[in-house]
């Protein structure tokens, strides 16, 4: 860990400069075998290193340009969480924009783990996402998605240490009162922390995930 904040600060004092050699999987910070090096930009730096004290396993990602306005620019893949007590792992979840990485690292600690404990009496042992990057617009608009920027993430499950999986789409209406207040409470959970947060009550389009993203406004549904 030392070595990592020697890093930030090597950054803050020289400006772009390369992520090292990456650590073990099962340390908090720069996760995952030998890749690249990844320029990072001074601003880049406190991110990152507020991921790794959240003890969040990530890699930093180099950027991309797609075209019409569709980029990936100073991102990460995540690829486990910390809770309280234990880690959780993360599915088919795709570059993500670092500040979203750490709004999300909060949200999944603070807001679901602990739901699950409180609520479900088991531990959170891996969030299923529906992706995270993708290059396209609002659906039925000409405005782009916050998916275009790396900036939303859609959830469809989680799975619980106990085997549990509690989906979206079979538990917003489900006959297990316990599992319908989950969902209710990570929802509300994350319209505290997050710009947009939509659910099954929003439309159809949703009725199998959480969709949220980054801004500064408070849309909740």
């Amino acid at each position: 860990m030392r070595s990592f904040f020697c890093f930030l600060a090597i950054i803050a004092l020289g400006g772009c400069s390369a992520v090292p050699q990456s650590r073990e999987p099962d340390r908090p910070g720069v996760s995952g075998a030998t890749r690249p090096a990844v320029s990072i930009r001074p601003e880049g730096a406190q991110c990152l290193a507020d991921l790794a004290r959240a003890g969040s396993l990530y890699s930093p990602l180099p950027d991309r340009y797609d075209g019409a306005g569709c980029q990936i620019s100073n991102s990460v893949r995540l690829d486990r969480l910390q809770g309280d007590v234990d880690g959780f792992a993360l599915s088919n979840l795709g570059p993500v924009a670092c500040p979203l990485a750490n709004t999300f690292a909060g949200w999944a600690r603070y807001g679901v783990d602990r739901a699950a404990r409180q609520l479900l009496g088991s531990p959170l042992e891996r969030i299923e996402t529906m992706g995270s990057y993708s290059c396209r617009n609002v659906a039925g608009t000409g405005r782009l998605s916050a998916h275009a920027r790396a900036e939303a993430i859609d959830i469809g499950a989680f799975v619980l240490a106990d085997g549990r999986r509690i989906s979206v789409i079979d538990g917003w209406s489900s006959r297990d009162r316990d599992e319908r207040e989950f969902l209710r409470v990570v929802h509300g959970s994350a319209c505290k922390r997050f710009g947009t947060v939509l659910g099954p009550d929003y439309n159809a389009a949703h009725r199998d995930h959480l969709h949220v993203e980054l801004g500064r406004g408070s849309f909740c549904r």
